[in-house]
């Protein structure tokens, strides 16, 4: 067996998602996602950590990250851990380790969430205030 690379997290967005396009045209999108937990110590005060992940969306999945992700939005995230290497404009070794998606569920009121034909495909003509 070679392993298993797989993160399940539930967070709120940090930000809303910047989306690129690499020189071919695959859409990708970045974003962040907060997850905390929270106990008492030996005193019985609560404590709280709070941690940052960096999310990677592509191609479809980033298009509709983009469209209906907002700072502040509860979403589950999918994926793998992937750790990327590069050197910085001073020529330093830098790693940045980020959550690749493959699923992304928004949560919250039903009434926020799109379907998913609308995610997919965008609103509808019964959608549209103005016909």
């Amino acid at each position: 067996m070679r392993g298993l690379n797989k993160v399940i997290i539930i967070g709120h967005v940090g930000k809303d998602p910047e989306i690129r396009y690499t020189q071919s045209g695959t859409a990708v999108a970045n974003f962040s996602v907060a997850t905390s937990e929270s106990w008492k110590n030996k005193t019985g005060e609560n404590q709280e950590r709070t941690e940052w992940h960096n999310i990677i969306a592509w191609e479809g999945l980033a298009k509709v990250c983009d469209q209906y992700l907002r700072k502040g939005r509860q979403v589950y995230v999918e994926g793998k851990i992937q750790t990327r290497k590069w050197k910085d404009n001073r020529g330093n070794d830098r790693r940045s380790t980020e959550i690749v998606a493959n699923n992304i569920i928004m949560l919250g009121p039903k009434e926020e969430q799109p379907s998913l034909e609308e995610a997919i495909f965008g609103p509808g003509p019964e959608d549209d205030d103005s016909l």
